[in-house]
């Protein structure tokens, strides 16, 4: 009987999730905070995690970061708001197994607890100071999709002007756009196309050892260090490295990227000795490195040294022409993974997706397609499964609903509704806002300054 850690601090909700799978065979173990969830973990290890966003002491992607961090073969499954849903998709990317939207619906948990405890779900081994921390080197799990936008033809006459040569390129576009699809095709059509290709979101490491995981480290470097270690940008030799949130780099890692990108050389951590690399360097970015270079949070040199080329990754809120392909394409996807025979979507479905802004962008158009061809079975996906969130069309501009202007408006006073939010609810503490909200310090500072919070 596989065991199951939930941790939720709505009571009537927990008993709700635990009778539920209990009934379905699984052992459920239950708490209501961070800490309490990982105690118990630790005490008791479960199969798998399903936890909420929202805790009392700290949110869901504390135990996420702590879990996969220490047992990356524990599968986590987060719980979230619409709210959160930005957060969800970085959820993802921190290797979270898959999230789920309140309310819950349990054919859905319970198809996401059945494909996360699959015997044959592959994950990385455990992270040391002394093993790669798990680098993304197959993270797409969909083959490359252009589009019909205009903008998305544009995005692939740069991909294939820019590909063939050995420039730097920084990758621009908010979660969710399809950054990593972007560098890994440009990597795939480029001529280091037979060597590796190493993604590494630097959002994700942490300050102390991001110049270990980066460069690698010798025996005895540092407490802990018991053997050499090799590095991303060793392992990367050859191909090409996908330097994730690039922006959250410490400014001493910046510096020894700089003298890599430069020197074509790298010095492991607590070493003596220089290694040549051939390495092409992708950054992708959802922060304006410029800004952050000109207000002293970023290296002018190095931003100018990555930015050799340029790309940025349309929202899908400003690329509707490609809704109904993509739509298309993860209703096609889900109807095989799920075993469904779903036809396509009622004109009022269309209508919905059409008017909605997608804030989580493509990875939360699947993750919405995927739920209702679950619910759907076979036939037209009908507005009874759409989640509730995207029907209520009130944030949305009434006089012209496809104005570019309007959507990024709302979208922003939205952003600026929830920070505000966030800083009441934490009685202006911003390092505890910005903690809340999944976004660095500086990042918070800008947006503060921006909306003229701060």
């Amino acid at each position: 009987m596989a065991k199951i850690l939930l941790i939720e601090d709505d009571l009537t909700y927990s008993k709700i999730i635990k009778n539920f799978l209990e009934k379905n065979g699984y052992e459920i173990n239950s708490c209501t905070k961070v800490a309490e969830g990982l105690q118990a973990f630790e005490k008791n290890k479960a199969d798998l995690i399903i936890t909420d966003y929202r805790l009392p002491d700290g949110t869901g992607m504390e135990v996420l970061d702590q879990v996969i961090g220490n047992y990356p073969d524990t599968p986590v499954i987060l719980i979230t708001n619409y709210s959160d849903i930005r957060t969800a998709v970085k959820s993802m990317k921190m290797g979270a197994f898959e999230y789920i939207t309140k309310p819950i619906n349990p054919d859905e948990l319970l198809l996401t607890v059945r494909q996360a405890l699959k015997k044959e779900t592959k994950r990385p081994d455990p992270v040391s100071p002394n093993r790669p921390a798990p680098a993304r080197t197959d993270a797409v799990d969909l083959s490359y999709q252009i589009g019909n936008s205009s903008g998305a033809l544009q995005i692939e006459k740069h991909i294939e002007l820019v590909a063939p040569t050995d420039l730097s390129i920084i990758v621009l576009g908010e979660s969710g756009t399809g950054k990593e699809y972007i560098s890994k095709r440009i990597h795939q059509k480029s001529k280091r196309a037979k060597g590796p290709f190493v993604a590494v979101d630097c959002g994700a490491l942490s300050r102390e050892l991001a110049g270990s995981e980066l460069f690698g480290h010798v025996k005895g470097a540092f407490t802990g260090a018991i053997d050499h270690k090799t590095g991303h940008f060793e392992n990367a030799n050859g191909g090409t490295i996908f330097l994730d949130e690039i922006g959250n780099l410490s400014y001493e890692i910046q510096i020894k990227l700089l003298r890599a990108i430069q020197e074509r050389q790298i010095r492991k951590i607590g070493g003596n000795r220089d290694i040549s690399v051939d390495v092409r360097i992708i950054a992708a970015t959802n922060e304006d490195l410029q800004e952050l270079a000109k207000s002293g949070q970023f290296r002018e040199d190095l931003f100018h040294r990555l930015n050799e080329f340029s790309i940025t990754a349309q929202p899908l809120r400003e690329r509707r022409e490609d809704l109904p392909f993509f739509a298309r394409l993860f209703l096609e996807k889900s109807n095989e993974s799920l075993e469904r025979n779903v036809t396509g979507f009622s004109p009022d479905v269309e209508k919905i997706f059409g008017e909605y802004h997608w804030p989580g962008n493509l990875r939360e158009l699947k993750n919405i397609i995927r739920r209702a061809v679950l619910l759907t079975g076979e036939g037209e996906v009908k507005k009874e499964v759409i989640p509730s969130e995207l029907l209520d069309r009130e944030d949305l501009p009434t006089k012209d609903i496809h104005s570019a202007t309007d959507l990024k408006f709302s979208f922003e006073e939205q952003e600026k509704s929830l920070i505000l939010k966030t800083l009441e609810e934490m009685k202006f503490n911003k390092s505890k806002t910005a903690k809340m909200l999944n976004m660095d310090r500086k990042t918070l500072y800008n947006k503060l300054e921006k909306y003229g919070l701060d």
